[in-house]
């Protein structure tokens, strides 16, 4: 992010026109209309109670008793049907703002999942989307609101205080408007530069701060077996060091900035005094006058000034935007995405989907071979093989040699290469890695993930359990629905156990199995593959132990290829390596 342009609107409308014009868009304009009808309201009253304060300090000048207590009830009138005005006007602001905030939230969610977006985002420059979807668009939301109708109450200000002004003094409205001028102009060069950059900086460098906390946390049991406390708090306080003198310049800057706003704004408070008390000494202004014209002066100042008042406000959102909008891009346009890259340059892998008849259900690779997602490296070359329903296929072969790569194009997310793969839909297959997936969620929830809206018996989660030799899971859990960090609670071959009991439960027609279970002993292993076999699903397994044979029909041993492609890397697509 270079400069504070109109780069910035045009990303700003990009994100706001898709909720204004959603399905949402009648509901959000009406608000939006009633907002400004509130607001027209309460600022007609603003001009009304800074008439009467004037009248009020005349009124006492001329010890005028009857004007005063008449001056005072219409004051008081005005005042309470000015409160809950405003209030309400706060409120339906807010509300709006809430109602846009949960809109853009699944709008963003969506496509975050949509296309296994989110896993493509962990090979691209796009860093915390957790901070995006969550502090990104609340402050987006609720700032855009907050400035749009600034800007609103601002025009409307400037309309019905000018004439106040024009009534008493016409020199006043054309100092004004050059003076405000005069700032607005001189805050945004010297400024807006540097403000936006070093906001935009603040913004990311907190965000690295809070994930690598986060990250203690997920991995506390690792790094205390490495006693790694030393590095990670090191790492850390790096982090943090990075966010202080970052802020340490952020509030440099704001100290310049205040310096210029605080004496251009002392200004305005003066002025309208000194250009009144002619008209007052010569017995043509009454003193009230003094106070209503610099009443009025103030509100259309400011309201001019909008921009010098909330710069560095400004400059934040200005920064959040442009995070935000990059984030959103990245889910319409991620070149590591298969479904939203550019193929007419690059070969890719073709997925087939099979029949949905069962004896001509199949999953078979033909002719396939398989690179890294940045093309250059070739994992598998031209390999045939299929894979019969109701039967198992065995992967082997070294560390580096493309096994987990091999499930990912299976499964779609990588197509780099050529070749067929021809399987059925995703929805009937379900695939164990070797370090479980425990959601946050009871017991109830990780037996049925990610089938969660199934209705199942207790007595056949416990029948399931059974099976996987977990049989006092739920006693010792304190039942089904039982919250937990299960992650923590569970050893990880009970975890390998429990995922297994997914797979039964689930009942996919295929199932994919990385060292699924790698962390068991033989006993439990052939429990669970007698098991596995018993269901009819067809399977395929990598793996390394040699008891892994006596399950499997077929066995596929893969080697490295010592094969590097001449990619052209003005067409090749940035990724990371398997």
């Amino acid at each position: 992010m270079e400069r504070f342009n109109l780069v910035i609107f045009r990303q700003f409308w990009s994100i706001a026109n898709s909720y204004w014009s959603s399905e949402e868009k009648w509901r959000a304009r009406g608000s939006l209309l009633l907002v400004i009808l509130l607001s027209l309201g309460y600022t007609g009253l603003s001009v009304l109670l800074n008439n009467q304060r004037g009248e009020l300090i005349s009124a006492l000048s001329a010890q005028d008793e009857a004007r005063f207590w008449q001056t005072i009830m219409i004051f008081t009138g005005t005042l309470v049907v000015y409160a809950p005005l405003y209030a309400g006007y706060v409120y339906l602001r807010d509300n709006l703002g809430l109602h846009w905030r949960s809109w853009l939230t699944k709008y963003s969610l969506d496509r975050y999942f949509e296309n296994r977006a989110f896993y493509h985002l962990n090979h691209s420059d796009i860093d915390n989307p957790d901070q995006r979807i969550s502090e990104d668009i609340k402050n987006f939301t609720q700032e855009s609101l907050t400035l749009l109708l600034a800007v609103v109450d601002s025009l409307l200000a400037i309309v019905a205080f000018s004439s106040v002004l024009w009534g008493i003094s016409q020199p006043l409205i054309i100092f004004l408007v050059v003076y405000a001028l005069i700032g607005t102009l001189t805050t945004i060069g010297v400024f807006g530069k540097p403000l936006m950059k070093v906001n935009f900086d603040q913004l990311k460098k907190e965000a690295d701060f809070r994930f690598s906390l986060v990250r203690v946390r997920e991995n506390a049991e690792a790094i205390a077996f490495y006693q790694g406390e030393e590095c990670e708090s090191d790492r850390i306080k790096g982090r943090f060091v990075e966010v202080f003198n970052n802020f340490k310049r952020l509030i440099i800057w704001e100290l310049n900035l205040n310096v210029l706003t605080n004496a251009y704004e002392f200004i305005p408070f003066i002025l309208p005094a000194i250009v009144v008390a002619p008209g007052i000494f010569a017995g043509e202004l009454e003193v009230g006058k003094v106070t209503e014209a610099q009443g009025a002066f103030i509100r259309v100042f400011f309201s001019l000034n909008l921009i010098v008042a909330r710069f560095q406000s400004l400059t934040s959102f200005g920064a959040g935007v442009e995070r935000l909008y990059t984030f959103l891009d990245s889910l319409e346009n991620d070149p590591l995405n298969p479904a939203t890259q550019n193929k007419t340059e690059l070969t890719t892998i073709t997925i087939a989907p099979a029949t949905d008849e069962p004896a001509a259900a199949r999953l078979a690779l033909e002719h396939l071979t398989l690179q890294t997602p940045n093309r250059e490296r070739t994992l598998v070359q031209d390999l045939s093989i299929e894979l019969k329903p109701g039967e198992g296929l065995l992967v082997r072969g070294t560390s580096g040699c493309g096994k987990s790569s091999l499930l990912r194009a299976i499964v779609g997310l990588w197509d780099a290469g050529e070749g067929t793969i021809v399987r059925p839909p995703l929805e009937q297959m379900l695939f164990l890695p070797q370090r479980p997936y425990m959601i946050l969620g009871t017991l109830r929830d990780q037996l049925l993930y990610p089938g969660m809206d199934e209705m199942i018996e207790d007595a056949q989660l416990r029948e399931i359990l059974i099976q996987v030799n977990l049989p006092d899971l739920e006693e010792r859990h304190e039942g089904f629905d039982s919250e937990k960090n299960w992650a923590e609670v569970l050893s990880l071959g009970e975890q390998q156990r429990l995922i297994f009991a997914r797979l039964l439960l689930n009942k996919p027609k295929y199932a994919i199995l990385d060292e699924a279970t790698s962390a068991l002993d033989s006993k439990n292993e052939k429990r669970l593959y007698e098991q596995l076999q018993q269901s009819g699903m067809t399977f395929l397994s990598i793996g390394h132990r040699e008891s892994l044979v006596n399950y499997h029909q077929s066995i596929l041993d893969l080697a490295v290829l010592d094969l590097a492609v001449d990619v052209d890397q003005s067409s090749a697509i940035d990724g990371s390596s398997m």
